[in-house]
């Protein structure tokens, strides 16, 4: 059965009979929504694993930059030094100002579960496909231009109709259009171009037949992954759009590249989606905020305890560089 949202009496119950570490991490989700799955999930993993834990909405926090002396507030109050460790979870409308706090939380010499830097990569969709490029991982072959005068050769490029077409900015499958026809795809492209959007064109991988893989990454290591295949007439996969899961067991070759991709760009937590190909897994997208309940729910796996324990690990660590920093115990900390 897959992890479920409980109530604060049974997380207490937890509390008490999982004593496996010897100190309290002071965590910061940071969310727009305590509601959410993703959101509640993650608190209640903390808190079952002994740790305080709060969820902090970053979109009101503002920072003070002085020398030596980096502040930041929330609702009024300096929270500098009141946590540990913090977990972004970012939304893509509000990646510069999101970043920016996770920023400071970093100058402060806060654990964070994602670097800012990595997280700005994985938002640039095409930065991020050029540095995966780069690395030598599977891609599925992407053109981007500027110009409606370029359009012929650049649906050329991707071995013509079909082909997707991606708005840089979209999330969970919005802005993504599958252009069936050449005339279709120019048509597509020039309205985008005249809208002022920038956009990537991509080859369409007719042997996924709707489907893709997402492989979740923590820390170096795939733990989980599911197949997300398209509803009926729908060539998108994603959950959001009515997509369905299930749980996959990925081949030695798709471990790896799920793995090198998190690495290449900077990301402990993250979701890596790729497409089935004759040629291999080619990497669609990396997600530096994936959802948890379509991966908990299909492989039944505790994610969001794979986090915390990384958290945990890294302050553990930092704990034993810092002789000066002396290590809470649970038996001394306040629920």
């Amino acid at each position: 059965m897959y992890p479920r949202i409980i109530s604060l009496w049974t997380t207490l119950n937890i509390y008490y009979k999982h004593l496996n570490t010897q100190y309290n991490v002071k965590i910061a989700v940071l969310s727009t929504n305590k509601k959410l799955y993703s959101t509640q999930r993650l608190v209640e993993a903390a808190i079952s694993r002994g740790h305080t834990c709060e969820v902090v909405d970053h979109r009101k926090c503002y920072v003070g930059i002085e020398q030596d002396k980096p502040s930041l507030h929330y609702k009024g109050l300096d929270i500098a030094g009141d946590y540990d460790a913090i977990i972004p979870r970012i939304g893509s409308s509000v990646t510069f100002y999101g970043t920016a706090i996770v920023r400071q939380f970093e100058v402060m010499n806060v654990i964070t579960a994602n670097p800012s830097q990595a997280i700005m990569r994985s938002r640039d969709k095409l930065r991020c496909m050029q540095i995966l490029s780069g690395a030598g991982l599977g891609l599925p072959i992407t053109g981007f231009a500027r110009s409606a005068s370029d359009v012929e050769d650049l649906i050329k490029m991707v071995g013509g109709a079909p082909l997707v077409i991606k708005l840089l900015e979209g999330t969970q499958g919005i802005g993504v259009v599958l252009a069936e026809t050449k005339k279709a795809a120019s048509s597509v492209i020039e309205a985008f171009y005249g809208l002022g959007n920038n956009i990537l064109i991509q080859e369409y991988i007719k042997e996924a037949k709707g489907t893709d893989i997402r492989a979740f990454v923590v820390n170096g290591k795939v733990v989980g992954a599911i197949k997300r295949t398209a509803k009926e007439g729908e060539f998108r996969s994603n959950l959001h759009r009515g997509g369905t899961a299930e749980v996959i067991r990925l081949n030695k070759k798709e471990k790896e590249t799920a793995i090198a991709a998190a690495k290449k760009l900077g990301l402990t937590v993250c979701g890596v989606d790729m497409l089935p190909s004759s040629r291999g897994p080619l990497i669609l997208e990396v997600n530096s905020s994936p959802g948890l309940e379509g991966i908990e729910k299909a492989t039944g796996k505790d994610i969001a305890k794979e986090i915390i324990m990384y958290l945990e690990k890294e302050y553990e660590t930092k704990a034993a560089k810092s002789p000066t920093k002396k290590r809470r115990s649970r038996a001394s900390s306040k629920l």
